[in-house]
C-alpha cells in the first residue's frame, strides 16, 4: 500500500544483465524491512511497475545503448530528486562498451537481414554521460551490503561515502595469499576499488577489476609490474579494458600502453 509519508524509490533497468537489481532481491528479510521504510514505485523485477513515477530516489542499472534508452533516462532524471547509478554498466558502460573499440555497425549488418530496424547508438555510454548523477555505486555486480549502506545513508539524510580502500586490503583481512607475489600471476587488486570481499583471490584467482578503479590508484606502477611478469602490451591493456573499460582512468592507461612504450609511463598516478 502506498504511503506518501515514506520516501518514494524506483529501480530502473537499461542495457544490462539484471545482476545489480538482484542485489536488492538478495537482501532477503532486509528487503521486507526496506519496503516498510520506503514506498517502492517502480521495480519491475519485483513486480512494481510505474516507469514514469516521480520519486525521491531513483536507482539505475545499465548503460545507454539505444535512442529509446536515451529518451527514457532523461525522463527518469527529471522525475527524481536523487539519481544513483549501480554497477559497472551504469557507471562506466560495462562489458557492452567494448564494442566502442570496434565497428559495431559492421556487426549489425553482418548479423541482421534488415539492420535499419536495429535501434542502436554508435557507442555505449554510462548514465553520467547524459544526465547528472548524484552518487555512483561501482561493481559487477554490486553487493547487497553496498545497497544497504547507500539506502541507510540517504534515509538518514547523510551523503553516501565512497571507499578509498583497495581490494588488496580486503585480501589481507580475508587472509588470501597474494597471487602476484606468491604465484607471479597478474592481479588488478592494487588499483581496484574494494567492495567484493576479495572473492576471486580467495578462490585462487587474480582480481578482474570488477569494482572499477580505486581512488588515487597508481596504475602506471601496476603496468610496470605486469611488464616485469613478462606480459605483452596487448595483454596488459586487456586487463584494464574489461568490466570498466570506459572508466577514464583505465581507458587512459590502456590508450597510453597501446601508443607509447610502457617505460615512458613514469610514475604518474591515475
Amino acid at each position: 500500500m502506498s504511503d506518501s509519508s515514506r520516501p518514494r524509490v524506483s529501480i530502473h533497468k537499461f542495457s544490462s544483465c539484471d545482476g545489480c537489481q538482484l542485489a536488492f532481491l538478495n537482501l532477503g528479510e532486509e528487503l521486507i524491512t526496506l519496503t516498510n521504510l520506503v514506498d517502492i514505485k517502480h521495480f519491475a523485477e519485483a513486480g512494481f511497475v510505474d516507469d514514469e513515477a516521480c520519486v525521491d530516489i531513483a536507482f539505475v542499472e545499465g548503460s545507454i545503448s539505444t535512442n529509446q534508452e536515451l529518451k527514457r533516462i532523461k525522463k527518469i532524471r527529471g522525475a527524481s530528486k536523487y539519481l544513483i547509478t549501480i554497477g559497472a554498466c551504469a557507471t562506466s558502460g560495462g562489458i557492452q562498451a567494448l564494442r566502442n573499440m570496434h565497428d559495431a555497425n559492421a556487426w549489425v549488418e553482418g548479423i541482421y537481414a534488415s539492420p535499419e530496424y536495429i535501434d542502436s547508438l554508435d557507442t555505449v555510454s554510462p548514465i553520467k554521460d547524459h544526465v547528472s548523477v548524484d552518487f555512483e555505486v561501482w561493481g559487477c555486480p554490486v553487493s547487497s551490503v553496498q545497497i544497504v549502506e547507500v539506502v541507510r545513508s540517504l534515509l538518514s539524510g547523510v551523503v553516501p561515502t565512497d571507499t578509498s580502500e583497495k581490494v588488496c586490503a580486503q585480501c589481507k583481512r580475508a587472509q588470501a595469499v597474494c597471487r602476484m607475489v606468491a604465484q607471479g600471476e597478474p592481479c588488478m587488486g592494487p588499483v581496484t576499488k574494494a567492495g567484493c570481499g576479495a572473492i576471486c583471490p580467495s578462490f585462487g584467482r587474480g582480481c578482474y577489476a570488477c569494482y572499477g578503479p580505486s581512488i588515487d590508484s597508481n596504475s602506471s606502477a601496476l603496468v610496470n609490474r605486469f611488464q616485469g611478469l613478462g606480459m605483452l602490451s596487448e595483454e596488459i591493456s586487456r586487463k584494464f579494458l574489461l568490466f570498466n573499460n570506459n572508466a577514464p582512468v583505465f581507458s587512459k592507461v590502456a590508450s597510453r600502453i597501446n601508443n607509447i612504450s610502457v617505460d615512458t609511463l613514469g610514475k604518474d598516478k591515475q
